[in-house]
């Protein structure tokens, strides 16, 4: 069945009662976009004509999803309503929040609602100050991972919404736990995104959850503006000072994994930034947002033409790169001091804040990968990235 179908059946009986006359709404009803995503199809935000409640929609929240549709019922305030929907269904503004990734996390820190969360999944690999600073009293507590979640703690917690992370597929088991406990829950898919930008709008979500929708516009606004700021000076300087430029410099992604090394596809986050900061990577294919595996002699092919190698897992320095195989060391970039890992900021336990607050700031990641590939734009220190020496 359709979801638009699916969607028709669950709304057939929606009342509500908050604003005046008893109406019974219909899934048409939501007809009106409060927010209309600029750099991401992947979730849309509807509400009905007198805003009394709005509908969240997002779609296809984990790798390989074709056609899936969540929906999540947000109930405005303190409306009196009945409600005959199945579904997750949320009253505005939510508190005891719990995020499943630390990506979630930077979405509500951005928005200065951080406060909200009570849970997270891992709570070591979470950067954000307030958590950490927060868990020894016991304010933000840490409810586990995957299949071991704290479903007992989590009752006791009664949280105001759930947001999930689903990798190839949506965990059943624990979605059906869930409403056992008659917990809210969404996935949320920013991971997914190939726009840095796009990623980073998945905080409107957020804003929608925490009743500040205008704070929510005004704050991803901001971002566009500084990351279009950064992009434009990457621009003008190519344009200044390499006019007849022929080619870009060429960065290479990641490590091999088990003797296997994933490339990324041409619709990705890392290539876009990568490109927005004015260089350039390999790709392997221009569908999909999965890497897909390259022959090793393939891949030291490309190495063999790279200016720059980035992302080079928990490596802190050249040593403990060249330590994993000894190809590494005759590759240019190694010779040339020309590696770059993303974990200046992280945990002790090894948690990158570069997928939790990079998430939000995604110009303060363009604005090291173009002082990196050009550093005659004069950049005097990286946020997120750090040469290995």
């Amino acid at each position: 069945m359709k979801p638009q179908n699916i969607l028709l059946i669950a709304f057939a009986a929606f009342a509500l009662s908050a604003c005046g006359s008893r109406k019974t709404y219909s899934a048409a009803d939501f007809a009106l976009e409060v927010y209309s995503p600029v750099h991401t199809s992947n979730f849309s935000i509807r509400s009905t004509a007198d805003s009394c409640a709005t509908l969240i929609s997002v779609r296809n929240p984990w790798q390989g999803a074709r056609q899936v549709e969540q929906h999540l019922l947000v109930l405005r305030g303190e409306s009196d309503c009945a409600v005959d929907f199945d579904g997750p269904i949320v009253r505005t503004p939510v508190n005891r929040v719990v995020c499943l990734s630390s990506s979630h996390v930077a979405l509500f820190d951005a928005l200065g609602e951080v406060r909200r969360i009570t849970g997270v999944s891992g709570i070591d690999y979470i950067s954000n100050s307030h958590i950490r600073s927060h868990r020894l009293c016991g304010e933000v507590r840490d409810i586990g991972y995957d299949s071991n979640l704290d479903f007992e703690l989590l009752a006791a917690m009664r949280p105001g919404i759930m947001l999930l992370y689903g990798v190839s597929g949506e965990n059943t088991v624990l979605t059906g736990k869930l409403r056992e406990l008659n917990i809210p829950y969404i996935y949320i898919g920013d991971y997914l995104e190939p726009s840095p930008l796009g990623k980073a709008e998945w905080l409107m979500i957020a804003a929608e959850l925490c009743d500040c929708r205008d704070r929510g516009r005004a704050v991803f606004d901001s971002i566009v503006v500084r990351y279009n700021a950064v992009a434009q000076r990457v621009r003008t300087h190519i344009d200044r000072h390499h006019p007849d430029i022929v080619s870009l410099p060429k960065a290479l992604l990641n490590t091999p994994y088990r003797d296997t090394w994933f490339m990324p596809p041409a619709r990705n986050y890392m290539v876009q930034l990568i490109r927005d900061a004015g260089g350039d990577t390999y790709t392997v294919s221009e569908e999909g947002n999965a890497s897909l595996p390259v022959d090793m002699e393939q891949a030291y092919l490309l190495a063999a033409d790279a200016d720059v190698w980035l992302n080079v897992g928990s490596c802190n320095t050249l040593g403990q790169l060249t330590a994993r195989n000894p190809k590494f060391a005759g590759m240019p970039a190694v010779q040339h001091r020309q590696v770059f890992n993303n974990n200046r900021r992280q945990t002790p336990a090894g948690g990158s804040d570069f997928w939790e607050s990079g998430t939000v700031h995604p110009d303060l990641i363009l604005q090291d990968l173009a002082a990196i590939f050009h550093p005659a734009l004069g950049v005097d220190s990286l946020t997120y990235y750090k040469r290995l020496e």
